[in-house]
Formats: C-alpha cells, sequence, structure tokens
C-alpha cells in the first residue's frame, strides 16, 4: 500500500472518528482540510528528505567514481615502472571502489523512482486539498442550511402539537366567549333605554290624553256619560 493510500486511510478514520461523536459538521469540515494540510506538509519534508539522501548518494557515487578512476591510473604508472604488483594492489582498490559506485548508482536508481513517486502522491494530495477547499464553503454553507431547517421544522413541530393547538382553540373560545357577553350586555343596555323611551312616549300619550279630556270638560262640550256621576 502506497503512502497516499495510507494517508487517506487516516484521514477517513479521523473523519469517521469526528461524525461518530456528533461533531458540528462545520467543524468537521475545518478539521480534515486541517490534517490533509498536515499531511502535506509530511508530504513536503518526505520528499525533501528523500531528495536529500539522493543527492547524498550521487555525490557518494561520484566520489568513488573518481577514486575508481584515481587508482586506475596508479596502476597505469606502476605498469609503466615495471611495478606489476603495485599495479595488481592499485588494480584491487580500483575494484572495491568501483563495486561501491555501483551498489550507489542503484540506490540512485531506486531513490529516483521513490523521489518521483513522493512527488507524484504529493501532487495528487495537493490536488485533491484543492478540491476540499473549493468545496468546504459549500458544504459549510449547506450544512449550516440544513440546520436552521432543522431548527424551523422543530418550531413548527411545536406550533402543531396537540399540546399547543388545543391552548390555542381554548384561548379563542375564551375569547370568543366574552365578546358574546359583551355583545349581550350591550343589547341588554340598548333594549333597557329604549323600554324608558318607549314608556316616557307612553306616558305622553296618556298626559296629551288626559288634557284633551280635561279641556273638554271645562268647555261643557263632553256630557258625562249616562250612569256615570262624577258627585
Amino acid at each position: 500500500m502506497g503512502l497516499i493510500d495510507r494517508i487517506w486511510r487516516v484521514v477517513r478514520s479521523n473523519i469517521n472518528s469526528l461524525i461518530s461523536q456528533a461533531e458540528d459538521p462545520e467543524k468537521i469540515l475545518e478539521q480534515t482540510v486541517e490534517n490533509m494540510q498536515q499531511n502535506v506538509i509530511q508530504m513536503r519534508q518526505a520528499v525533501a528528505c528523500a531528495i536529500a539522501t539522493q543527492k547524498r548518494t550521487d555525490r557518494q557515487h561520484s566520489q568513488n567514481q573518481t577514486t575508481a578512476d584515481e587508482w586506475y591510473r596508479r596502476a597505469q604508472l606502476a605498469l609503466q615502472k615495471g611495478d606489476d604488483d603495485l599495479a595488481r594492489q592499485a588494480l584491487t582498490k580500483r575494484k572495491s571502489y568501483q563495486e561501491t559506485a555501483q551498489a550507489l548508482f542503484q540506490q540512485i536508481q531506486q531513490q529516483n523512482a521513490l523521489v518521483s513517486k513522493l512527488k507524484q502522491d504529493m501532487g495528487t494530495l495537493e490536488r485533491k486539498i484543492f478540491e476540499m477547499r473549493t468545496k468546504k464553503d459549500m458544504y459549510i454553507a449547506r450544512a449550516r442550511s440544513a440546520q436552521a431547517a432543522v431548527r424551523l421544522n422543530e418550531m413548527l413541530g411545536n406550533v402543531n402539537s396537540d399540546s399547543s393547538l388545543k391552548a390555542f382553540e381554548k384561548m379563542e373560545d375564551k375569547v370568543l366567549q366574552l365578546e358574546a357577553q359583551s355583545e349581550a350586555l350591550a343589547s341588554l343596555n340598548s333594549d333597557d333605554l329604549a323600554k324608558k323611551f318607549l314608556s316616557l312616549e307612553d306616558n305622553n300619550e296618556i298626559d296629551a290624553e288626559l288634557g284633551a279630556m280635561k279641556a273638554q270638560l271645562l268647555a261643557g262640550n263632553n256630557p258625562v256619560p249616562p250612569g256615570l256621576r262624577l258627585d
């Protein structure tokens, strides 16, 4: 399993841990991006370390190859002087440095492949972080909208509950009852007042009729009915 795969496993594990703890989605997104940014820093450090090791190995290879070439020239010089034994010793030294140089060259090849893979993985991780940063604000906005919707639905649920509706209906009935009592009292007061005025009108009619009768008696125009005596 590659380094990038291990990093993603850690990131997913952290996300699942945060979700299982019922954390705020906004905090989860922020923490996830932060964790990935830390992973990028670690990746860059790993790439830098690999490149430094590659350069050090390359220098060691060059040094061993240069030393091997130097011992070859010394062997040539010994042969020119007719000292075969010294030339043989020089060639032995040359072979040792050549073998070391060859081993270092193989390490360089491996390190080149490792550095290339690390750079590729780092590029992949950076692109994913860029995508997450781009989407983070959108997800945070959606999370906030969802939370607002949940709170609104909870409020609506409380308003639509039986207890709330019954309490409201009870108060509504009470208001209607009070209004009906007020109207009834107003109607009674109005009837009493009307009766008083009717009574006044009736009295006025009787007084008028009585006055007319008196006037007739005084004028002698109203004989006493038969059988009726005034004394």
